[in-house]
């Protein structure tokens, strides 16, 4: 996918990033940043987290994007991974915010490419960095501003007390926006930075209707959701089909399966009464 360059003179540009501290000059993005993503929360948190933040950051994510409210991350290992794979499988949009390029040599981690691929065919991946910058240290803690810039407001799921989601956190607050925390265990190392944040004042939240009760700014929509009882072949052949009235051989080439395969698909899918047969090794939506 191209890298689109939307400088801060752009219409394009987003205005939440306007008006913090040190704008960054220029996006570098790979997807598409539309109006609705200034209804967006972040959610962040520690890439050493536990089973529980994991599930924590991706419930979160899911109940926020099926109710169209854009998810913003950092697409960083353990909790940020979670917001972006939960908003994704809700349906909704999430952006990621990286402290690398976007060309995909510099994407880290490297083993989020898949990852990445999904999230810009929901949203965007971005980056103040050039394409070709590599993962210097420092610019992780530089981009968080951009993460709480893009967002109402952010939430903490899981940290210690030298975590970079604090920074995240920081930002946020001199921005003047919401910040949130998720509780744990008291004895856990990833939960300290975050009770001392509630400490001080950040929002506990134990679901996202104690998100959505503090940020009244946020608009609210119901997102269709994906059908759980398909498989992912079958809901490529969906999408295809949606779109306008297909034939099985154009099927059979862009899904790159064997023609055997797809037609067993098809099959199944006008079992479940998902698709119809109109002629011609044609088939369309089932009205």
């Amino acid at each position: 996918m191209d890298i689109k360059e939307i400088a801060i003179t752009s219409a394009e540009y987003p205005e939440g990033l306007r008006h913090i501290h040190a704008p960054p000059e220029m996006l570098y993005i790979r997807g598409e940043l539309l109006p609705e993503d200034v209804n967006a929360v972040a959610i962040v948190g520690s890439r050493k987290c536990t089973h529980y933040g994991k599930q924590v950051a991706y419930d979160l994510a899911n109940a926020l994007a099926r109710r169209g409210i854009t998810v913003v991350s950092g697409m960083a290992l353990g909790i940020d991974a979670e917001a972006h794979k939960g908003a994704l499988a809700g349906g909704g949009r999430t952006i990621a915010v990286l402290g690398t390029g976007v060309d995909d040599a510099s994407i880290y981690p490297h083993t989020h490419k898949p990852l990445a691929e999904q999230i810009m065919q929901a949203g965007a991946v971005l980056s103040e960095f050039e394409p070709g910058t590599p993962a210097y240290p420092s610019n992780f803690p530089q981009r968080n501003r951009i993460i709480a810039g893009l967002s109402y407001g952010t939430v903490i799921v899981e940290a210690d007390e030298r975590s970079g989601s604090l920074i995240t956190a920081r930002f946020a607050l001199e921005q003047g926006r919401e910040v949130f925390a998720v509780p744990g265990q008291i004895y856990s190392r990833t939960t300290r930075g975050v009770h001392r944040l509630i400490q001080e004042g950040a929002k506990l939240i134990t679901s996202v209707e104690d998100i959505i009760e503090e940020l009244p700014q946020l608009t609210l929509t119901a997102v269709p959701q994906i059908d759980t009882t398909l498989t992912e072949d079958e809901l490529r052949i969906i999408e295809l089909i949606t779109q306008e009235p297909t034939q099985v051989d154009h099927l059979i080439k862009h899904l790159a399966l064997p023609s055997h395969a797809t037609l067993g698909l098809l099959a199944m899918l006008e079992l479940k009464d998902k698709i119809q047969h109109i002629g011609n090794n044609t088939y369309a939506i089932k009205k």
